[in-house]
C-alpha cells in the first residue's frame, strides 16, 4: 500500500467539495455523490459515485463495518458534522491528512494532526480507532519535494505509523526507527499489522503486533517490498515488489536508497503465506503493477497497471484489472480515465471503492469513486 505514488505525479488542482446544499435532515454521502456513467465496457461496475470532487484524493479504505472509509486528501475538509462545502478561494493543502468519511451521514473529519504529510490510512477493528503514516514528528511543513531527473521517483520520508481515536485523539506512536515507516494494512482478523519499512537498510515488509509489539521481518531480498494486504482470511499476504538483478541496477537502487529516494519502474504482484514463506510472484509482464487487493473469494487479484501502456512513453495509462493467484485468467476492469488504481472491496463483496481520474476537470485531480460489483 503505499505511500500513494502514483498520485504525487500530480499539480495540485482547483475546486472545492462536491457536497451541496444542507437540509435540516442530513442525507448521506452516497445518496448525495453525484452519479457517474460507466464505459460500456465496465461491466463488473454498476451504479458509480464520486464521492469526492477537486485537487487529490487517495487510498480510501473501507472499515470492518463496511459504513465508513478512511483517505488522503489535499482538500481542506471542513471539521464539522455537515461536511460544510469550502469556499473557491481555499487553497487547499500542500500535502495529504488524513479523513475519514462517514457513508451513512455527510460528515467527513480530519483524524491527522494536520502537520507534516500523511499517507496509508486503515481502521482497526471495532471502527474506533484508525492508524496512519505521518511525517509530523519531524516537523510541521510538508517534506520537500524529491528531485526527479526525468524519472519516475518517490521520496522515502521519515514517516511513522500512528494510531488514534476517531476524534484524532489518545495518540500511540506505533513505530519510531529512523527514516521509512508507512504502507500498513491490518489482517480481517484484526491481530496483525503488515507495513514497509527501511529500518534495517532495505525496504522490506514486516509484521507486528496491533500495539506495535513483536515485529518481524518477512521479506529479505535486495529491492523494494511494500503495498501489502491480506488475503480474506488472513493467512497469506499479497505485495508489490522490485527486485533488481542486475549489477549496475542493484547499484543504482542502493544509491537511491542513500539518498532516501525509490525509483521502481518496473513492479510485479507478489503473494507469500503470512509469515514471509512461499514467496513468489503473480504476474512477470515487466509493467509497474501496484496497489493489489484479495478478491472476498480469496483467489483473485485486484490490481492496477500499466501493462497495455508501458514502453509507449509520455504518461501511461493505468487501469484496473483482475487475475488468479496462479497467474491465469488476467481481465480488464477499468476502461474510462487515465488513471485507475487503489481498489478494495467492502467487506460483504458488494461494493468496490477506487481512486481515478475520470471527470477530472483539471490535470493532477484524483477523486474516490464507490460501484456496486457485478460478479
Amino acid at each position: 500500500m503505499q505511500a500513494v505514488p502514483f498520485g504525487k505525479w500530480c499539480i495540485l488542482g482547483f475546486v472545492c467539495l462536491l457536497l451541496g446544499e444542507q437540509s435540516g435532515q442530513a442525507e448521506s454521502l452516497v445518496s448525495k455523490a453525484p452519479a457517474v456513467p460507466a464505459h460500456q465496457a465496465e461491466r463488473h461496475l454498476k451504479n458509480i459515485r464520486q464521492l469526492t470532487v477537486g485537487r487529490q484524493n487517495a487510498e480510501a479504505y473501507f472499515s470492518f463495518s463496511g459504513t465508513k472509509l478512511i483517505f488522503q486528501s489535499t482538500n481542506n475538509w471542513m471539521n464539522n458534522t455537515d461536511a460544510t462545502p469550502l469556499k473557491p478561494a481555499d487553497a487547499g493543502l500542500g500535502c495529504y491528512q488524513m479523513y475519514v468519511m462517514d457513508l451513512g451521514s455527510d460528515r467527513v473529519h480530519m483524524v491527522s494532526t494536520g502537520k507534516g504529510a500523511t499517507t496509508c490510512g486503515y481502521f482497526f477493528p471495532g471502527d474506533r480507532r484508525v492508524l496512519y503514516s505521518s511525517t509530523h514528528a519531524s516537523g510541521p511543513s510538508c517534506p520537500p519535494k524529491p528531485k526527479r531527473e526525468g524519472a519516475y521517483r518517490w521520496a522515502l520520508d521519515d514517516y511513522d505509523i500512528y494510531a488514534v481515536g476517531m476524534d484524532g485523539q489518545e495518540m500511540q506512536r506505533l513505530t519510531s526507527t529512523p527514516g521509512y515507516d508507512a504502507e500498513a494494512t491490518l489482517s480481517p482478523d484484526g491481530k496483525t499489522i503488515v507495513w514497509t519499512s527501511v529500518k534495517d537498510g532495505d525496504l522490506d515488509l514486516y509484521a507486528m503486533n496491533l500495539d506495535g509489539s513483536k515485529p518481524r521481518r518477512l521479506t529479505s531480498e535486495i529491492g523494494y517490498d511494500g503495498g501489502a494486504f491480506f488475503s480474506p482470511d488472513s493467512t497469506r499476504i499479497v505485495y508489490r515488489a522490485a527486485h533488481p538483478t542486475d549489477q549496475a541496477e542493484i547499484d543504482k537502487y542502493q544509491d537511491l536508497l542513500k539518498q532516501s529516494l525509490v525509483e521502481p519502474g518496473q513492479l510485479e504482484i507478489f503473494v507469500m503465506n503470512a509469515d514471509g514463506s512461499g514467496q513468489r510472484a503473480v504476474t512477470s509482464n515487466g509493467a509497474s503493477n501496484f496497489s493489489p487487493f484479495y478478491f472476498p473469494d480469496g483467489k483473485r487479484i485486484i490490481f492496477s497497471s500499466n501493462i497495455e501502456t508501458k514502453g509507449e512513453g509520455g504518461r501511461p495509462s493505468f487501469h484496473l484489472y483482475v487475475i488468479s493467484e496462479d497467474g491465469q485468467g488476467l481481465e480488464r476492469l477499468t476502461f474510462d480515465g487515465r488513471f485507475n488504481s487503489f481498489p478494495m472491496f467492502s467487506p460483504d463483496g458488494k461494493s468496490l471503492v477506487w481512486v481515478s481520474d475520470r471527470q477530472a476537470k483539471v490535470p493532477g485531480e484524483f477523486n474516490v469513486f464507490l460501484a456496486d460489483w457485478v460478479p
